[in-house]
């Protein structure tokens, strides 16, 4: 009968050729090196990684784990579903009331007016969280030109033109892009409304008391930071921003089993156990339709991808059932939340090529 340490074992026998330490070997470490000048480069600090190492959890119980689950490594574009749960924050605050209305309604002069793009007025926050916004310009230096005609492992469609190259943009929410600089442009916003730098928020609001054990960091890139105007009591602020990923550098640093905890409270719709009594962290309404699929792109939710059936019937994850969903990341960064099994699996520095059979794997041993 297949086992857990099958999955194990097959994940520790695929480890992503990255450096392990990119002071020693930088051009075997991120993705930058993909970029068209002047954007090949990092503009935020990285770390040394440690090896393959993940966790297997079951109703909250760990079932498995292997490698450093304790080790804080960067975990790449798995910060973007961090976005959206700051989001989610924010809505059940009243700070976000309505996320499909226009960010320049709550938040004008930052990007979003039509004095910097005639589009830009029609973004919403739902257009952002879902990758579909279109927005064009630069943040913190860096322009969406860059991550245009963008492919990403799990994205079906073939490649439309060359990276970086100037894709005509769309109309907001008509056309779906995996593009990094607009997601920075959407963590620029969330600063906005926070007023405080979002990992102070995403510590003390949701790591905490889930129960989080080990170091965390969210860093930002050099120099790069936000002008909060003064409002109401609250004098002008500036305050770091962080991207939502590492691709140039910055970004999260989490360990595995910290990465199933936060796991674990979308699989439970938000509600999660603190100090022995159980909570709404975030609101349900809201975590449910972060799984629901894009129109543009079935296989994407709201900053989380899906395991919707193809036009075909096959599922980008075999293994996986339908409903399951997951935050994933550069250099082999999967976290997968399966309710078929009530379980939250976590592997981190896998080749990206074998994850596919990592999943079919576990999904056998479950």
């Amino acid at each position: 009968m297949p086992t857990f340490d099958d999955a194990i074992a097959h994940a520790l026998d695929h480890e992503v050729d990255w450096t392990r330490d990119p002071a020693a070997e930088p051009a075997r470490w991120g993705i930058h090196h993909a970029d068209p000048a002047p954007w090949n480069r990092l503009l935020g600090p990285v770390h040394a990684r440690g090896g393959v190492s993940g966790v297997i959890t079951v109703g909250g119980r760990t079932v498995a784990k292997w490698g450093e689950p304790a080790r804080s490594d960067l975990t790449f574009s798995v910060a973007k579903t961090y976005l959206a749960l700051l989001a989610g924050l924010a809505h059940g605050e009243g700070l976000l009331p309505d996320p499909d209305a226009p960010v320049a309604d709550l938040l004008p002069g930052i990007g979003f007016d039509a004095t910097d793009d005639p589009r830009h007025p029609a973004i919403t926050w739902s257009h952002l969280l879902s990758q579909t916004s279109e927005w064009g310009g630069s943040c913190f230096g860096v322009h969406d030109t860059v991550d245009r005609w963008r492919t990403v492992h799990f994205d079906p469609r073939p490649a439309g033109g060359p990276k970086g190259g100037a894709r005509p943009l769309q109309t907001p929410g008509t056309y779906w892009e995996y593009n990094d600089v607009r997601i920075n442009q959407l963590s620029r916003a969330l600063q906005h409304l926070w007023r405080e730098p979002l990992p102070q928020v995403f510590e003390r609001r949701l790591l905490r008391p889930l129960g989080g054990l080990d170091a965390f960091a969210w860093r930002g890139y050099d120099g790069a930071f936000v002008e909060l105007p003064a409002r109401g009591d609250e004098p002008a602020r500036r305050v770091p921003s962080t991207p939502g990923g590492s691709h140039w550098g910055g970004g999260v640093s989490i360990s595995a089993r910290d990465q199933a905890c936060v796991a674990r409270l979308l699989l439970d719709e938000g509600r999660a156990v603190v100090d022995g009594a159980p909570r709404q962290l975030l609101p349900a309404a809201w975590v449910r339709r972060m799984v629901q699929p894009c129109p543009q792109a079935p296989f994407y939710g709201w900053l989380v991808w899906l395991n919707t059936p193809r036009a075909d019937g096959q599922r980008p994850f075999p293994g996986a059932s339908a409903q399951a969903s997951f935050m994933i990341g550069a250099g082999g960064h999967v976290v997968w939340m399966e309710p078929a099994h009530d379980a939250v699996v976590v592997v981190r520095w896998l080749d990206s090529a074998h994850y596919p059979a990592f999943v079919a794997k576990v999904a056998q041993a479950f």
